[in-house]
């Protein structure tokens, strides 16, 4: 190492000392929730869970699911260009419907479906925290392989995705009054707001800037980040599940019923909605898919923030770390069935 580059070491390194220490008194100044203030600060984070005797939990909640949840945004914004967004205004009539698909009736479908469960009110609170979350990557690689309107779905999620750090918050905390009562966590709007915009709209910024002014390292970073991003969905799903296993077993013949019932009314009013405004099949395939498909780790992440609870992962998370699992089951059999139509 030269005499240059052994200076540089230690002045890099006090750089991150002095940056992490002033990222954890910005995140504390904003009054961001626990969990995002812990993962400020690693080490910080793991001290506590280690004291707390609840290390595992607490590092997931602090550090493993904030991190998690950024890197899988960040996949997604390294496959976006900005051709997606010009897409909005090219195609305005085409977008129109698959957002209000995703945006207003989606959340609609759901509160009816949450009212007439006979869900626990912190269940209903999680499937309307569920419903108010974009579309993910996934959705995007499921109209692919249904031979759907890829462009179309990939706009969708990017503008959705955008979106949802102002819609969610409002709507999460209008959901918690009218479920939980005086039971009701409390909500800080802002709050979630600015917490959504750095686990979500940055990471998604940083991928697009990246695939914008470089190109050629983002196509070679992206089937890795994507694969990555699979491989920490499903830990994050496990995870929600485990902690709330007694609340999961108990309530499955109710929510495993609701969650599917809201998947497959999503897929046909997704599709049915395309062909009756006249669009064409491969378009009405990426809408119904984007409408069906859920960002299942953003509606764990923002139950988590939502209950400010670093000993387990909150109830309000459960629904969508189930509709994780059950939502392939049921998409499946209709990307088979658009695959199908199209080579026919």
């Amino acid at each position: 190492m030269g005499s240059c580059e052994a200076a540089l070491v230690p002045n890099i390194a006090m750089i991150c000392k002095k940056s992490t220490r002033l990222v954890t008194e910005v995140a504390i100044a904003a009054g961001l929730p626990p969990m995002l203030r812990k993962a400020a600060n690693n080490k910080h984070a793991l001290a506590q869970a280690r004291t707390s005797g609840e290390e595992p939990m607490e590092s997931l909640l602090t550090i493993f699911l904030p991190l998690s949840l950024a890197v899988i945004m960040f996949s997604l914004g390294l496959g976006l260009t900005v051709d997606d967004f010009k897409r909005v205004a090219t195609r305005p009539f085409a977008f129109g419907v698959g957002a209000i698909n995703q945006i207003v009736l989606l959340p609609i479908i759901a509160f009816i479906i949450a009212s007439l469960a006979g869900l626990p009110p912190e269940l209903s609170l999680g499937l309307m925290i569920l419903a108010f979350c974009p579309g993910g990557v996934t959705s995007n690689i499921l109209t692919k392989f249904a031979k759907g309107d890829v462009a179309m779905s990939v706009s969708l999620t990017a503008i959705t995705s955008l979106l949802a750090v102002l819609t969610v918050p409002p709507l999460a905390a209008l959901a918690s009054r009218h479920f939980m009562g005086l039971d009701a966590p409390e909500i800080n709007v802002t709050s979630l707001a600015i917490s959504m915009a750095l686990i979500t709209a940055l990471p998604v910024a940083l991928g697009l800037a990246l695939r914008h002014f470089v190109a050629k390292v983002a196509l070679r970073v992206e089937p890795v980040m994507s694969m990555v991003a699979t491989v920490l969905f499903v830990i994050i799903v496990v995870a929600a599940l485990a902690s709330n296993w007694t609340l999961f077993t108990t309530n499955l013949p109710v929510l495993g019923p609701a969650l599917v019932a809201l998947n497959v009314i999503l897929l046909a009013v997704g599709y049915g909605s395309a062909r009756v405004l006249s669009l064409p099949r491969p378009t009405a395939t990426a809408i119904a898919t984007e409408t069906g498909t859920q960002n299942a780790t953003l509606g764990i992440a923002i139950g988590s923030i939502i209950a400010a609870s670093g000993a387990a992962l909150p109830a309000f998370s459960l629904p969508s770390g189930v509709y994780g699992i059950t939502m392939y089951l049921v998409i499946l059999p209709f990307v088979l069935w658009r695959r199908s139509a199209a080579h026919n």
